[in-house]
């Protein structure tokens, strides 16, 4: 039995939508300590590690853990229902293994939807060593991917100690995108070594357009064509991280 309650429904709706992006289906564990969900998605391109502390709902109730899964894209249209400042009461019904949904404001709506059978696939941590790590907004970082988007369907990220460069190249056009050090969009930099690595810019343009809702601060790590992490800074300790397995590049 279990019983999670948000005061801030957007909150919850951002969330939701960032997890979408990847997964359709989502199979949340649900512990003592929290929520949590780790997801590929069904190319197996990326990845989502997402957490959330029992210390960011307003109510929090796990007897033990236990796992459920849902259509994440139906859950949303629910809670595009509610407005910011509603309430998000999920529970399941032991009884029928639904998910009630209970969205209390001005008035009160409940909802039930079905769960699904529960993915048994444990998705490990990429353990990677990364040599760049970059901090920068996620205003400036979704600017500059747009600005890729322009001329091309990727990107190569390269990065120096000073400097971190978005290259895209199509048949027509190319654009340049420096984030120097310093300047107001790159909040730190640490490079080892010179590192560069090319990926998908729909993935890229969907994972940081849906997260920037939930997050100003995004930091990127990567190395030498490897996979990149992007984490974006959450509130209490929560924590969504996207991994993106690169385009490797034939001459």
């Amino acid at each position: 039995m279990f019983k999670l309650k948000v005061t801030d429904a957007k909150l919850l709706r951002d969330m939701a939508t960032a997890i979408s992006i990847l997964v359709d289906e989502a199979t949340f564990k649900i512990e003592p300590d929290g929520l949590k969900l780790r997801a590929m998605d069904p190319s197996r391109v990326a990845m989502i590690d997402f957490e959330w502390p029992k210390t960011i709902f307003e109510e929090y109730v796990c007897n033990e853990p236990t796992k459920m899964c849902i259509n994440i894209s139906e859950l949303l249209k629910l809670l595009k229902r509610a407005s910011k400042d509603e309430a998000v009461e999920l529970s399941l019904d032991d009884k029928t293994g639904r998910l009630q949904v209970k969205i209390t404001g001005k008035y009160s709506r409940d909802f039930t939807m079905p769960t699904l059978e529960a993915s048994e696939e444990e998705v490990p941590t990429p353990k990677i060593a990364f040599n760049v790590k970059a901090k920068t907004t996620t205003q400036g970082l979704s600017q500059a991917i747009e600005d890729a988007q322009l001329v091309s369907d990727h990107v190569r990220i390269e990065a120096d100690p000073e400097k971190l460069v978005l290259n895209a190249a199509g048949d027509l056009m190319g654009a340049t995108i420096t984030l120097q050090k310093g300047n107001d969009a790159l909040l730190e930099l640490e490079a080892k070594e010179g590192s560069k690595a090319t990926f998908s810019l729909s993935y890229l343009a969907e994972i940081i357009k849906a997260a920037s809702a939930t997050s100003d601060i995004a930091t990127l790590e990567f190395s030498t064509d490897m996979p990149i992490r992007i984490d974006f800074q959450q509130q209490k300790e929560g924590k969504l991280t996207f991994f993106l397995a690169p385009r490797i590049e034939t001459d």
